[in-house]
């Protein structure tokens, strides 16, 4: 086939059309879900080499499973299972040519290239998105139990008020499990009667040191905390002496955001079942959009078959009651009250919150909840002007890099260095075009990769030659010398090829990020260079020869 001058062109030709193919920006038709949640096809201009992180700045993620929070049971599946989460989410996220994958048995790496809110995708990416569904307390338990808590507090050394020094000490040290202050307390109850019937009596006069911080709500469930007093009483009810006193079955559970009242700003605090009527792993879908009526964002969501029989057994047991939606441990807006039976539909109010953040919690719903807390132990953000930088610098060391090894080649070997940079400006096509046909992301390490295949490129037409020289000096014609000499320097070509792609094959297969775009980019620059080093310049060499039949020698 290519035995004749006519078919190596038209074959160099082939290859030149469909590396500019492959590289033309082309209108393609993708689905993306909609705002209002539902899916639609858009049309986007899509351009062949797109560019990584380092180029066109962005964030890069690496995340572990956060044990601190409690221990996990098959740590390697629960890495598999947020792997798979993250990539939905990322995906529907809307993130162009995001990289996402596993590195070793213990973290997950995420780059999103072109990224502008590091902040947002972090959220996406963190979120544990664990939704259930509590009925709050309506018997009332928990306020009737306050008495004996403040009780508790008081025989533990903490004084009733909103953060002075003594109490707050007091605190810490039931925290670090110091029970001496209750001990002392405890020393004294001999020392007379009267004198401790006169502290009990004044005691019940004084507001207790847990009640003391809390204002009644609009519920007998829900209780108000002034925002400047939110971590004393986070503290509090995470003392064993106080959860000890909860109700069996209760849970006190955060709003998600503090309310205002007035001039004052307030941390809701709901009293909630610990058992939910139903959790987020029978959603199905999630979208948000505005509500009609109050204009507020809202997430619209709707169950699985077998979600809607239990959700719609439950509401239906407890019409009239209240339901706390509970997304990653906290309540999410006030309590509605279940005015009917509720099957496969429903809607998360989210209050004062934007659009765009109901969208984002819609987006994590519909991608699942992760199997375990995940907390970022590496991130970097590459801003674009750095990225600029880049791509300005690694441009200017591949022109300086190929100039010097067009004079170094034309001041050589003159005729034929010159015929082999002519073969070069189609290495540079092809190994563009085969980027672009594989979609591949091209870095500053992938820029490295490019120019180091442009030197190896020139090495294969070294050897060739020197081959040819050598092939003269024995005194053997032009033609024949030619034609020995790409024969014969062949196997040392295709030798060397062979063993830098295997090495750009592993650094691929076990290479993350940067390493796998230099080993793509060298791979191709190998092919690439092949091609024009055996085949193109050769058809240079034949074109020169038909042009001058009755040439004796060449300038080698």
């Amino acid at each position: 086939m290519f035995g004749t001058l006519r078919s190596r062109i038209i074959t160099i030709s082939l290859l030149v059309a469909a590396a500019i193919f492959a590289l033309w920006p082309r209108d393609v038709t993708v689905r993306v879900r909609a705002p209002d949640g539902r899916m639609k096809d858009t049309t986007q201009r899509r351009v062949a080499l797109k560019e990584g992180l380092d180029l066109q700045g962005g964030i890069h993620l690496a995340l572990e499973i956060d044990q601190s929070k409690g221990a996990v049971a098959d740590p390697k599946g629960a890495l598999e299972r947020a792997l798979t989460v993250i990539r939905t989410r990322i995906d529907e996220f809307g993130v162009a040519e995001p990289l996402i994958q596993k590195v070793g048995d213990t973290r997950i790496v995420v780059e999103l290239a072109g990224q502008k809110d590091p902040e947002r995708a972090k959220e996406i990416v963190q979120r544990s998105a664990f939704l259930e569904f509590r009925i709050v307390d309506m018997q009332n338990q928990f306020r009737a139990a306050l008495p004996a808590i403040d009780a508790e507090l008081r025989k533990a050394g903490v004084s009733a008020g909103t953060g002075e020094k003594p109490a707050t000490g007091a605190v810490e040290r039931l925290l670090q499990g110091d029970t001496s202050a209750a001990k002392e307390k405890g020393k004294g109850k001999g020392k007379g009667k009267d004198k401790t019937a006169k502290q009990d009596t004044a005691e019940a006069n004084t507001p207790g040191p847990f009640s003391s911080l809390l204002f009644s709500g609009s519920q007998a469930w829900e209780f108000l905390v002034p925002e400047e007093n939110f971590p004393r009483v986070d503290s509090l009810i995470r003392l064993p002496l106080v959860t000890r006193l909860i109700p069996r079955g209760l849970d006190l559970m955060w709003a998600q955001a503090p309310v205002s009242q007035g001039s004052r700003s307030y941390r809701p605090m709901y009293v909630v079942e610990s058992r939910p009527i139903i959790t987020g792993e029978y959603l199905s879908d999630a979208r948000a959009q505005l509500d009609p009526v109050y204009n507020q964002a809202i997430v619209i969501f709707q169950l699985t078959r077998g979600g809607g029989r239990i959700f719609g057994r439950e509401t239906g047991r407890h019409i009239g009651d209240y339901m706390a939606i509970v997304l990653d441990g906290r309540v999410q807006g006030a309590p509605p009250v279940i005015r009917s039976q509720i099957s496969q539909r429903g809607q998360i109010e989210l209050g004062n919150a934007s659009l765009q953040q109901a969208q984002d919690l819609a987006l994590v719903l519909r991608a699942g909840a992760l199997p375990a807390p995940l907390a970022i132990v590496e991130e970097r953000t590459v801003g674009p002007s750095l990225g600029q930088d880049s791509i300005r610098d690694g441009i200017r060391a591949g022109v300086v890099g190929t100039l010097v090894v067009i004079l170094i080649m034309a001041g050589y070997y003159r005729l034929s260095g010159i015929l082999a940079v002519g073969a070069l400006v189609f290495y540079v096509v092809f190994t563009l075009g085969g980027l672009g046909a594989f979609g591949a992301t091209l870095t500053l390490p992938g820029l490295a990769g490019f120019v180091l295949s442009i030197g190896m490129a020139v090495d294969a037409n070294v050897l060739i030659f020197e081959r040819i020289r050598e092939e003269i000096q024995l005194g053997k014609t032009l033609r024949a010398a030619v034609d020995l000499g790409f024969n014969e320097a062949f196997r040392a070509i295709i030798d060397t090829h062979a063993t830098t792609m295997i090495s750009a094959l592993f650094l691929f297969q076990f290479g993350t990020g940067p390493v796998k775009g230099f080993a793509v980019t060298l791979t191709i620059g190998i092919a690439a260079s092949l091609i024009t080093a055996v085949f193109v310049t050769r058809t240079f060499f034949l074109m020169w020869f038909k042009r001058r039949p009755d040439m004796q020698t060449i300038s080698i």
